[in-house]
């Protein structure tokens, strides 16, 4: 083969027909050259000018192999090819020319197959509506974990039809100007979707106007660690530091349940919204305030605050009631806690009370459909705040003498508040 338009035939049969839209090594093409490498190379920079090929050059890449992020500028190729004594890469054919060759009708039923073969970046993205992580999460038949930075979702059962026993290894979250929050996929892994699966899908892609969560994208596409943490995880985290604390100071837990130094399964509901309605507002306010109010053990006040308290009703009589959880936990503050100046606490336990209160409202009503943006924004604004009590507990408790012995270790990230909370 010492002819150009052989040559881009060859690179294009190359990778529709391998296994996972490969690019072809530059040392197998000019092996077809007869060991013509200076024709190869000519060849090479003319159809690159044409717009017709591409190469990624296997020191600027973690893998030449696959197109994971597009390719660099024209001038730059053909310089490298030009002058790189030992050419190694692999060719691609480009979008221009894929456009004109692959039928369409081959890739109906797999929209993003489909894709890839007309040349997107393997590490392009799609993104779409929240609504679509639903018909996973809740259906037992499907594994679905998600920190609210990542999550992963996989069949769990072979009751599945073939067509639903599929598998996604990795999606995230992106956001637009707005704000407004989104799950985000890879092509290379919506391809791996049965081809029903990316039909559902396709019928909730939104526009390109958003952009990858800021440590999704430092992890995906960077490989780098995480700059900060989910708010959900730290707030977990939280819970049981508080109670190796509160363990120091009179060997009781604050905390009737915590999830560990690694709180890496959450409970149920416990996380962003995945759709903004009232039901799953609902839900979630349930499952906080049980991590809160409800999950305070009143053992640790033992002999430090009464559990009861004397009303005098209008008849004279003494009615004696128990008191609530969280008035325990507001009198032991203000009874063993010194300092000047109140207002966080009094903001702490003003947000621990407002769960509450949001909890006894009726958990499941006729409105429970109610759909309404609004709805991801009270939710982060309630989480947040929550938090913001948790952290004020242990920067209060940090300081008891008891505690400062026992070395207790904070995650780094934790002390500085490097955290997520969208």
């Amino acid at each position: 083969m010492e002819n150009k338009n052989d040559l881009l035939k060859c690179i294009t049969n190359y990778y529709l027909e391998s296994n996972d839209f490969n690019g072809l090594p530059t040392w197998e093409s000019v092996k077809k050259y007869r060991k013509n490498e200076k024709l190869f190379r000519s060849h090479l920079v003319e159809l690159i000018d044409e717009d017709k090929v591409a190469i990624l050059f296997m020191d600027s890449t973690e893998n030449a192999f696959i197109n994971r992020l597009g390719f660099g500028k024209k001038e730059i190729q053909k310089k490298r090819i030009k002058n790189d004594v030992d050419l190694r890469g692999c060719l691609y054919p480009s979008s221009n020319q894929l456009i004109k060759t692959v039928s369409k009708n081959k890739y109906k039923e797999e929209p993003y197959k489909l894709c890839l073969a007309l040349g997107a970046p393997q590490l392009s993205f799609k993104s779409f509506d929240l609504s679509i992580l639903e018909f996973y999460r809740n259906d037992p038949r499907y594994r679905y974990k998600n920190d609210d930075i990542r999550g992963q979702i996989y069949y769990d059962s072979d009751d599945l039809a073939q067509s639903d026993k599929t598998y996604l290894k990795t999606f995230g979250f992106s956001y637009n100007p707005d704000l407004n929050r989104a799950v985000v996929v890879f092509v290379r892994y919506l391809a791996d979707l049965t081809p029903e699966h990316q039909q559902i899908w396709k019928t909730k892609e939104l526009d390109s106007s958003y952009k990858l969560h800021p440590d999704y994208f430092r992890n995906s596409i960077l490989g780098q660690w995480s700059e900060k943490e989910p708010i959900c995880t730290a707030f977990l985290l939280e819970l049981y530091i508080i109670n190796q604390m509160t363990l120091a100071i009179n060997k009781h837990k604050l905390f009737k349940t915590d999830f560990g130094i690694y709180p890496n399964k959450r409970p149920a509901n416990f996380g962003l919204l995945v759709r903004p309605t009232l039901s799953e507002y609902h839900n979630f306010i349930l499952v906080l305030d049980k991590l809160l109010s409800e999950n305070i053990n009143k053992k640790f006040f033992i002999n430090t605050v009464d559990f009861e308290k004397e009303i005098e009703r209008s008849d004279g009589k003494i009615q004696v009631t128990q008191k609530g959880s969280l008035q325990i936990l507001d009198e032991w503050i203000s009874r063993y806690f010194k300092t000047n100046d109140w207002s966080l606490w009094e903001e702490s336990i003003k947000a621990l009370k407002k769960v509450r209160k949001l909890r006894q409202k009726p958990a499941h009503s006729l409105n429970d459909n109610i759909f309404d943006m609004k709805f991801f924004k009270e939710q982060r604004d309630l989480l947040v705040k929550s938090y913001n009590a948790l952290r004020t507990i242990r920067l209060m408790l940090a300081n008891h003498p008891k505690v400062v012995k026992s070395n207790i270790d904070i995650p780094n990230w934790l002390f500085k508040g490097e955290i997520w909370d969208r």
